[in-house]
């Protein structure tokens, strides 16, 4: 901010002209800030417009589970699949499964260094990106036989979120600039409104799903189990269309499994949907008058529910 307070100054350096925007019709360059993070081209062709907001959406993502092996597929600035696991490639396969036609052509990220045993993985699926904090000389031979574009993240994940100061829209209306959303869970927020009680395995997966719906586009609803994405319902204009999505593409998936709301549950109709899918949780921020109606038919269907206190909006 420049010393008068009411002018909002930003200096930015031209890089490059992109090949073309989000179409091809769209010019589009790329310029550096003083906030942008460190990373490398390893291999791979230059970076278009889309490619560059996909890397930015795959690691927003990365970076609430860095101190973990976790691996997030994203597909057109949203994400598609996500999972946990023990090792890096354990991570892989849960989350090939999460959506295996979505992720097509996608942008993968992963906490951890590439091994060769995931890169011959990787070399096998067609994929446009790959994000990760390193790579073994192995995995990257393995991997240059491909046409997959691999960065190399220099910037640690568990700095990422200090780069995310604020957004910037331009619109006919004004250009408008907020901070970016760094809400966290608070554990004086964080409650159990049911009488039905959540297991500690359910309280992680819940967590899990939150993360994850963080990033979706609203209104999102996030299905998942066992540190595994399910099913995702996003850019609904209903939450209830938002919940049908996620538990259509969770199919029996559903049963005892988890659910997040980036938004406030406002209507019973999604605790209904919630039941008929044999959904265990749901993690919510709540607020809203309906709280007590809510809250009592979820107990009615033994669906445990805890709400957060905040509101995830991603437009």
């Amino acid at each position: 901010m420049s010393e008068k307070e009411n002018i909002y100054s930003l200096e930015i350096e031209k890089i490059s002209d992109l090949k073309y925007g989000e179409n091809p019709h769209q010019q589009a360059s790329i310029y550096k800030t003083d906030s942008a993070i460190d990373y490398e081209i390893i291999q791979g062709q230059e970076l278009s417009y889309n490619n560059i907001i996909d890397m930015a959406a795959c690691t927003s993502i990365l970076s609430e589970f860095y101190d973990v092996c976790a691996c997030i597929i994203v597909k057109h600035n949203t994400p598609c699949a996500a999972a946990l696991g023990s090792t890096i490639v354990d991570a892989w396969l849960k989350a090939t499964d999460c959506d295996p036609i979505s992720m097509f052509g996608g942008t993968v990220g992963f906490t951890q260094v590439i091994n060769e045993n995931l890169a011959k993985q990787l070399s096998e699926i067609i994929i446009t990106t790959v994000i990760a904090p390193d790579y073994t000389p192995k995995a990257i031979n393995l991997l240059q036989r491909t046409n997959i574009r691999l960065i190399k993240l220099n910037t640690p994940l568990s700095e990422y979120k200090n780069y995310q100061t604020e957004e910037i829209k331009v619109t006919p209306f004004g250009t408008i600039i907020q901070q970016s959303d760094k809400g966290e869970l608070n554990k004086d927020n964080f409650k159990v409104v049911t009488k039905t009680k959540p297991t500690q395995e359910m309280i992680e997966d819940m967590i899990f799903a939150w993360k994850i719906a963080k990033h979706a586009k609203s209104n999102a609803i996030v299905i998942a189990k066992d540190f595994k994405l399910i099913g995702i319902g996003q850019g609904q204009t209903s939450r209830i269309d938002a919940f049908e999505v996620a538990l259509n593409k969770a199919c029996d998936g559903s049963k005892e499994a988890v659910a997040a709301s980036d938004g406030t549950i406002t209507e019973i109709n999604n605790i209904y949907a919630a039941a008929q899918g044999r959904i265990s949780a749901i993690i919510q921020p709540g607020g809203y008058i309906k709280d007590e109606e809510i809250t009592k038919t979820a107990d009615k269907y033994n669906i445990a529910m805890i709400t957060t206190g905040i509101r995830h909006f991603k437009h």
